[in-house]
């Protein structure tokens, strides 16, 4: 492996096949280490190099928020970037900031309302976790439909790698050197190709307006999709359209049947002009902005969350399924009329799902869900623990060749 700098970008080169011959499991510890918990990156590359000397896997732990998400990680020393916070440079003209990993988003949100800016990365689970584990996860909320995920916000990130080395992609302005794209591919590698420890953002100018509202939907599958075909081409722009449980809407304070709200921001006659046209298709009615924050951490700790994905057009059909979800496991659900992804959150009884809902995820088609969490026990049951392909293999015995890193949460690699 060897690393090599275009312009301001470091940039990392390797042979797959010369690395995979290098891959070694790690080792059981006789005593894991204390956790770490560093402040630079240059302790971060000290705590990995010293894992390679002792063969001792690591969790990368951000804010410890949204630890239940993903497969679980097999034991290991707890390495936690709660440390390793504060804004490192902002612009406020460029609408680029770059802040440490472990930096919350209530402290970047916090900062850039007094420049009337805002982070559009709005990840379920609230402003309490850090920038960093939004972008390892490539988590995405209800609005980004509109204003873009991760993948779309983040310009540029340091990380350091399986191999203990500091590499850096993109970088803190809209326009970069064109090479080898590591900042997309850290992003939802779940912390398996290295630890970030910085990340590069564009900002967005808040809105004049920022309202929400909430139309009532029909109960019947057909009288949905007629629906949602006509709300696709209604002439509204909105931040965010999800369409919520009536078991949802109670719980929020909304009402007591099945709705659809959506968000509308931008002056007050686009805002007026967006309620009127919604008006078009039923009753609207005013619901705070707040609630969307409420939404994004609805979640109980001792939960499992299933997503569901379709086409746009059979989005109807994807909705009766994750209603039948919910119903089973007397649970919630909600769902991106935008992205066409639903959402079925199943409380647990006595830390684990009860039957009914087992036997529902059982029976829903494994090429619409995936899972968010989920009982350890439950996922060699119902999402095989592999990871296939050459090309993701290779890429990972590149960068953490000896399994370091989050061991089994994106699965195990195998031949």
């Amino acid at each position: 492996m060897a690393r090599r700098t275009e312009g301001s970008v470091e940039r990392l080169t390797f042979d797959a096949a010369a690395a995979r011959t290098t891959a070694a499991a790690p080792l059981p510890a006789a005593a894991a280490p204390a956790a770490a918990r560093p402040t630079s990156v240059a302790d971060v590359r000290e705590i990995v190099r010293d894992a390679i000397d002792r063969r001792t896997p690591l969790r990368i732990v951000g804010r410890g928020t949204w630890l239940g998400a993903g497969r679980p990680v097999r034991d290991a020393r707890r390495i936690e970037l709660d440390g390793l916070t504060g804004i490192v440079d902002y612009t406020p003209g460029d609408l680029t900031l770059t802040a440490r990993a472990g930096t919350t988003l209530a402290e970047i949100s916090a900062a850039t309302a007094q420049h009337g800016q805002w982070l559009a990365l709005t990840p379920w689970g609230g402003d309490a976790g850090s920038l960093g584990a939004t972008a390892a996860t490539a988590s995405a909320g209800p609005m980004s439909g509109t204003l873009g995920a991760p993948r779309d916000i983040v310009l540029g990130l340091e990380a350091v790698t399986g191999v203990g080395d500091i590499i850096r992609g993109g970088g803190r302005v809209v326009k970069n050197v064109a090479g080898f794209d590591l900042t997309r591919l850290n992003i939802g590698a779940w912390g398996t190709l290295g630890v970030l420890t910085e990340v590069s953002v564009r900002l967005r100018g808040l809105p004049e307006q920022d309202a929400s509202v909430a139309l009532a939907v029909p109960n019947a599958e057909s009288a949905l999709a007629d629906l949602l075909a006509r709300l696709r081409t209604a002439p509204i722009a909105p931040l965010a359209l999800e369409i919520l449980s009536a078991a949802l809407v109670r719980t929020l304070g909304l009402g007591t049947d099945t709705v659809i709200v959506a968000r509308l921001a931008g002056n007050a006659e686009a805002v007026a002009a967006q309620r009127g046209a919604l008006a078009q298709f039923g009753d609207v009615s005013d619901v705070p902005t707040e609630m969307w924050n409420r939404l994004r951490v609805i979640e109980p700790p001792d939960a499992s969350t299933v997503r569901l994905s379709s086409p746009v057009a059979r989005f109807a059909e994807t909705w009766a399924t994750a209603s039948r979800l919910a119903a089973a496991g007397d649970g919630v659900a909600h769902g991106s009329l935008l992205r066409a992804v639903a959402r079925v959150i199943l409380p647990h009884a006595d830390g684990d799902l009860p039957s009914a809902a087992v036997d529902a995820l059982q029976a829903t088609a494994r090429d619409v869900r995936i899972f968010e969490r989920l009982p350890a026990s439950l996922w060699p049951a119902l999402s095989p623990d592999v990871v296939s392909g050459a090309l993701s293999r290779g890429v990972r015995d590149a960068f953490d060749p000896h399994r370091l890193l989050n061991p089994g949460i994106l699965g195990d690699a195998r031949a």
